[in-house]
C-alpha cells in the first residue's frame, strides 16, 4: 500500500479528476481520469497513465498514437480530490490531431475550432 494515494480523496467510483498542463507553453492539454492503479503507475514510470472510463482499462497515453506525455510535475490541489500533471508533450495530446483538446471557442453562440489539425487522426491511428 502506498501511503500517499491514501491521502487523496477519491470520487465514489473510485477516479481522481487529472487535468493535463504542458509544462514549456502553460497550454491546459487534456483533462482526464485516473484511479489509484494508473496514478501509482504514472509515478512509477513518469509517464502518464490514465484510466479510460469509456473502454474501462488502463491507459498509457500515447500508446496507440505514439504521442506520450513525460510527466515532470504532479500537483494535489487543496482539497485533494483534483490532480494537475505537468508534461512534456510528445506529438499532439488530442485524438482529433490538434495539440489541446481545448481547441473549440464559444463564438456568437456557437462552438467554433479555433486551432488547427496539426496531423490527420487517420494517419497517427492508422486507420484506413
Amino acid at each position: 500500500m502506498v501511503k500517499w494515494l491514501d491521502e487523496i480523496k477519491w470520487s465514489d467510483d473510485g477516479l481522481l479528476p487529472v487535468i493535463a498542463q504542458e509544462s514549456v507553453s502553460g497550454d491546459i492539454l487534456m483533462f482526464a481520469w485516473m484511479n489509484r492503479e494508473s496514478l501509482e503507475m504514472t509515478a512509477k514510470i513518469g509517464e502518464a497513465v490514465y484510466w479510460s472510463r469509456s473502454r474501462g482499462k488502463l491507459w498509457h497515453k500515447g500508446e496507440s498514437s505514439g504521442h506520450t506525455q513525460k510527466v515532470l510535475d504532479m500537483r494535489l490541489d487543496c482539497d485533494n480530490d483534483v490532480l494537475l500533471i505537468k508534461v512534456e508533450q510528445q506529438g499532439m495530446a488530442c485524438h482529433t490531431g490538434r495539440h489541446s483538446c481545448f481547441y473549440q471557442q464559444l463564438q456568437d453562440g456557437q462552438w467554433v475550432a479555433v486551432d488547427p489539425v496539426i496531423k490527420n487522426p487517420d494517419e497517427i491511428y492508422g486507420k484506413s
